[in-house]
């Protein structure tokens, strides 16, 4: 059964009471919440998400007024995971975007199973590209982009290894946008569904892309690393892809790994045997036709192999 087969009235009643319990990739998550505007967002986001029995998640949170006043002066909202406020309270707008970062922070905080690289992952023909990139990269834009034009999500912010066999485990979850790429992908991707913009984060005016259904029908589907870009956009650029070493892509890559210290050696082989399957480039764009075109090109090759 999907979130979109319960009536609405059915979905905010188990929000308040014991939570919406539901799966996203390999991970069960509960959500409980009073807010209207997480019901509403949720709601509309992961409408094609199946619904779980309770009472057993991998993350119980919850996203609720603070005690005191401030419910009532400047409305706040805390992200609460099993029982605890893992960071300080935001304005009580921004309380779907804390959701989307808050269950980031859970599973990167506890899926130690897993190397988890800060970077978006994608698929087509079997194999992954496996996107790293700073804030500001236009990562998330053509990711976005992509995956409205025949690529899979495996997820756009955490890149899940298997630490035994090397392969991408998908996450795909709503695709968080920031300031001009909100307007840039609405109008390249018409179809695409939105929550409503929220103003004046830490992030600047932010937004979240529903993921395609196919990207959550297939999310028991690995993939095989195909290769590593790095993306960055630049206006006006001419189209880029340059090719990068192994090994210090190998860098580059750990650099923006949440948990590779912790995992040690273990860390290193998994990584290790990622990058020794990838092609690796650095990747400049300024038009999304051009560069979809050429991640086209790099899919038609390695489905030629």
């Amino acid at each position: 059964m999907k979130i979109s087969e319960l009536p609405d009235a059915d979905l905010r009643l188990r929000l308040m009471a014991d939570g919406v319990y539901f799966r996203t990739g390999t991970f069960t998550a509960c959500l409980r919440t009073r807010l209207d505007r997480v019901a509403d967002s949720f709601g509309l986001l992961y409408s094609d998400y199946p619904l779980v029995d309770g009472p057993f998640a991998d993350f119980h949170v919850e996203l609720a007024p603070p005690r005191g006043l401030r419910r009532w002066f400047r409305p706040q909202v805390d992200f609460i995971a099993d029982g605890h406020a893992p960071f300080a309270a935001l304005p009580a707008s921004q309380a779907f975007p804390m959701f989307e970062w808050g269950l980031n922070w859970c599973v990167s905080s506890h899926a130690h199973h897993y190397l988890i690289i800060h970077a978006a992952v994608i698929e087509k023909n079997g194999h992954a590209a496996i996107l790293p990139a700073p804030p500001g990269s236009g990562k998330s834009t053509l990711c976005a982009a992509l995956i409205h034009h025949g690529w899979r999500l495996l997820s756009d912010e955490l890149t899940l290894i298997r630490r035994d066999d090397g392969a991408l485990v998908p996450l795909p979850r709503p695709v968080s946008l920031k300031n001009a790429s909100i307007d840039v992908i609405k109008r390249y991707v018409p179809h695409a569904t939105f929550s409503p913009s929220v103003m004046d984060t830490v992030k600047g005016t932010v937004a979240q892309m529903k993921a395609p259904s196919r990207s959550i029908e297939c999310a028991d589907q690995v993939a095989r690393p195909g290769w590593i870009v790095f993306p960055r956009y630049e206006a006006n650029a001419a189209l880029s892809l340059a090719p990068v070493p192994r090994s210090r892509a190998f860098m580059r890559v750990a650099d923006n790994a949440f948990n590779y210290t912790r995992l040690g050696a273990a860390g290193f082989e998994a990584l290790r045997g990622v990058v020794a399957h990838s092609d690796c480039y650095d990747f400049r764009y300024s038009r999304l036709d051009e560069a979809i075109a050429a991640f086209d090109q790099l899919a038609s090759q390695a489905g030629a192999r």
